[in-house]
């Protein structure tokens, strides 16, 4: 009965976006508000993970589509419908009122200096906050005026950064930094200040790869920033790389890493490993109504499997690993934790940083176009809305999923804000940390401070703690 009540509606809607499709075509600009709330609300209706705890998207709430067309037209915006139709658990759906920066931002290019930045508040303080440089973006503005890892910045324009204000940060295009010193207690300003000017910026996520040698070994270490699809032969001739130097250690820095490409999530632990081509990765589990379609007609589509080629069918670099250290903060999430977690019934995975941010749902892009795929090739030229719900939850080959606090650390170490240290180098405390544990018998360096976060430079963006999947294909379809 479920199938046959979700196959109905879906008939239902392609009829409503028949005739709206119809219209668009007599004149383009007529379309309005409704038009694209009963987009949202159809995807949302066929695909949204939590459909079940959302009384206005049950099959039966609606009898019409004069009924349906009532109740949307209560919402002055296709941003408070939105909102509307998300669940309370809910923390990372989000809509888009233009797809094309979304699109450029999941290819890794947004507006930036290339400065980026954490923000804390003050020890003591509700209000008054400051920002330390995390990493610059090479070829950036930030990378050109001098501005380096470890910086400390407590002003914007000349104005004390609070908890009101910070977000000029991202809001400006062009602001100056105030610099101060930091020992823990104080925040001193320096009297200096550097001039950052935003333009399109394409980061790439591999920030860091280099092989280290320590006591005679050789020790793979990457900095991945983000799991972007367009950088995944560059990530697999890094692990080339790797192989042909014949690593006894891989140490993989996530700390700053919010997510991606289920896909790329993937491939890098197939890079890691190699041994288990084929065994199960992760498993999808979807709302009811989708499940019970997919188990009767493409049960495999549920199942992730470790690959033995990236998406463009070259074959994957391993290095058959039996453990991996992966660095960490509250910043690592999404498709990070999916590595983190889909490697764990395999090999031995070394956590060293700080708790992650609980993240172990999928989304994907649906576009104005008809049901029940809402294809990117098929959206409507009028507008440019799109929408990211939640799609899908994921599990490891044990079952696990639902961390909603975060996957914790085997080593509890978070980042010394007044000794953040160069990245890559040997003598950085948490890549340090890492390489104690491998040698054993070196004193372990804690920072004695704890922050307050407010924020970071990242989190304004559409990819920030995602992580996504392709267009999807409803099977009967």
């Amino acid at each position: 009965m479920k199938k046959f009540k979700i196959i109905a509606l879906f008939l239902l809607l392609s009829v409503s976006f028949q005739s709206c499709f119809e219209d668009f075509d007599d004149n383009i600009q007529n379309i309005t508000a409704l038009d694209i709330q009963n987009f949202i609300y159809s995807a949302m209706n066929i695909w949204y993970l939590y459909k079940p705890d959302v009384p206005d998207l049950a099959n039966d709430r609606f009898g019409t589509q004069n009924e349906l067309n009532e109740f949307l037209e209560t919402f002055t915006t296709p941003e408070d419908l939105f909102d509307a139709l998300n669940a309370p658990q809910d923390r990372f759906s989000f809509i888009v009122d233009d797809y094309r920066v979304l699109e450029a931002a999941l290819a890794g290019i947004s507006l930036s200096n290339g400065m980026e930045y954490g923000l804390v508040f003050y020890p003591g303080s509700e209000t008054n906050v400051f920002g330390f440089v995390r990493y610059v973006i090479p070829n950036s503005d930030a990378a050109q005026k001098g501005v380096e890892r470890g910086m400390i910045f407590n002003t914007i324009d000349g104005a004390q950064i609070t908890d009101q204000n910070f977000t000029l940060l991202r809001e400006l295009n062009s602001y100056d930094i105030g610099l101060a010193s930091f020992d823990g207690t104080n925040i001193t300003p320096t009297g200096e200040t550097i001039t950052l000017n935003k333009s399109e910026l394409l980061e790439n996520p591999i920030h860091i790869a280099t092989t280290l040698t320590v006591e005679g070994q050789k020790i793979g270490y990457l900095m991945y920033n983000g799991f972007t699809g367009d950088f995944d032969e560059q990530l697999n001739d890094v692990f080339g790389n790797f192989q042909a130097e014949n690593l006894s250690e891989l140490i993989i820095d996530l700390r700053y890493n919010s997510g991606g490409s289920v896909r790329s999530a993937i491939d890098l632990s197939s890079m890691v490993t190699g041994q288990f081509t084929g065994q199960i990765f992760s498993t999808e589990v979807w709302n009811p109504e989708l499940q019970d379609i997919f188990e009767e007609n493409d049960p495999e589509s549920l199942i992730n499997r470790f690959n033995n080629t990236i998406r463009t069918g070259a074959a994957i670099n391993s290095l058959n690993l039996n453990r991996v250290f992966i660095l960490t903060s509250r910043s690592t999430a999404s498709a990070s934790e999916l590595v983190i977690n889909g490697l764990d019934p395999y090999i031995e995975v070394i956590q060293v940083g700080t708790t992650t941010t609980g993240k172990f749902q999928a989304s994907t892009t649906f576009y104005d176009g008809p049901p029940p795929n809402f294809k990117r090739s098929e959206a409507n030229p009028s507008h440019f809305y799109a929408i990211q719900p939640l799609i899908f939850t994921s599990a490891n080959a044990n079952g696990v999923t639902g961390f909603v606090d975060g996957i914790p650390p085997t080593i509890e170490f978070p980042e010394d804000l007044t000794n953040l240290g160069i990245l890559g180098e040997l003598n950085e405390p948490l890549l340090e940390a890492a390489l104690n544990e491998i040698f054993g018998g070196r004193p372990q360096r804690k920072s004695p401070f704890e922050f307050r976060e407010a924020g970071n430079s990242k989190m304004h963006l559409p990819t920030y703690n995602r992580m996504y999947v392709d267009e999807l294909n409803m099977p009967m379809y």
